[in-house]
């Protein structure tokens, strides 16, 4: 055991305990089930479905009813989001009615057109709404209730530990915390020592969000926080083993490389031919597309393929016009990269 690590308790949402403190970040567009299901297969702790719109989901819209399909392998865990107690409510009924073991509910995405329509972080200019919503859904089920926040609206309003003690006390159990603002977007650096102010509010556990994308930083996020877990997002995208890798790590304190170039094109192959199993092929081919960039992208860096390979096999696979052939290019870029790496 590494003796400079954070010393961390096992974390327990209700009755859902996680097999280790990283949890892969919900992720729209990203975190669908397949990709969820490998990033547990590889070690994640704990794995959250990409943010599903509350309205939409009681409308019966496909696409939110799929965002729903569980992983399979880990704890179901279905985030929430919306701007009406009624509907965060009968989200939350839904969710719960479909497997769901944990409630996430969304208050901290900045996308504007999230924002726009006062749901995710736009919450937060606005705490006495947002304790409605909070306490709507964790009325509506006996599954345990969890908040993902920013740190603010913007630097003038850093109002995220006042959302973690009423959260606490409305019932929620377990808050994450990104930090930045949400008028930051992603600019900047995130600030885990202002998520210490968060860890100190409250008595539930609290995860680090935020600029996680290397062994070191998890481990730093920790420390600098005080939280009791740390959330991966961009970090996992074209490495879904490095949640594990994280979780790993920060048990013993020994490090692992990026795997074989081999077994990457096993993982996004094998990811590829789920999602396409799951959309369908006619959207599972749009779906798969970004992380098939992601993963060659990967593979290039373990390579030390440079910039121009990495952008003409990159253009190569994606330009492929069906499953087959996306395929067989895909092995034609591995062998390459593990030509260079030989080389």
């Amino acid at each position: 055991m590494d003796v400079n690590a954070p010393a961390l308790s096992p974390i327990a949402i209700g009755s859902v305990r996680l097999a280790n403190p990283v949890v892969l970040a919900p992720m729209s567009g990203v975190t669908d089930a397949p990709f969820r299901r490998l990033a547990a297969e590889l070690g994640a702790g704990l794995v959250v479905s990409e943010m599903t719109a509350c309205a939409a989901l009681a409308a019966g819209k496909r696409n939110a009813k799929l965002r729903l399909e569980p992983p399979g392998n880990a704890a179901h865990v279905v985030q929430l989001a919306g701007c009406e107690a009624r509907w965060m409510a009968e989200g939350a009924r839904i969710a719960a009615g479909e497997g769901a073991e944990v409630i996430d509910i969304n208050m901290g995405c900045p996308a504007r057109h999230v924002t726009n329509g006062e749901s995710g972080s736009a919450l937060m200019r606005d705490l006495d709404h947002a304790v409605t919503l909070i306490d709507a859904t964790v009325a509506a089920v006996n599954v345990p209730v969890t908040l993902k926040m920013r740190l603010g609206w913007d630097d003038r309003s850093i109002n995220a530990a006042e959302l973690a003690r009423r959260a606490e006390a409305a019932g929620v159990k377990l808050v994450t915390v990104h930090g930045r603002t949400r008028c930051q977007f992603y600019t900047g650096r995130a600030d885990w020592d202002a998520v210490r102010m968060v860890k100190q509010a409250v008595s539930i556990p609290v995860v680090v969000n935020g600029d996680i994308t290397a062994l070191e930083e998890g481990r730093a996020a920790l420390a600098r926080s005080g939280a009791d877990g740390v959330m991966v997002g961009r970090g996992a995208q074209g490495r879904p083993w490095f949640p594990g890798q994280l979780a790993r790590y920060l048990a013993t304190g020994r490090k692992e490389a990026a795997p074989p170039l081999a077994a990457q094109r096993d993982i996004i192959a094998k990811l590829y031919e789920e999602m396409l199993a799951h959309h369908g092929e006619r959207i599972g081919l749009k779906h798969a597309r970004k992380h098939l960039g992601w993963a060659i992208d990967i593979a290039a860096e373990t390579a030390n393929a440079g910039e121009d390979a990495r952008k003409r096999w990159r253009g190569h696979v994606l330009t492929a016009p069906d499953r087959r052939e996306t395929l067989r290019r895909l092995d034609e870029t591995f062998d390459a990269f593990a030509w260079r790496a030989a080389a």
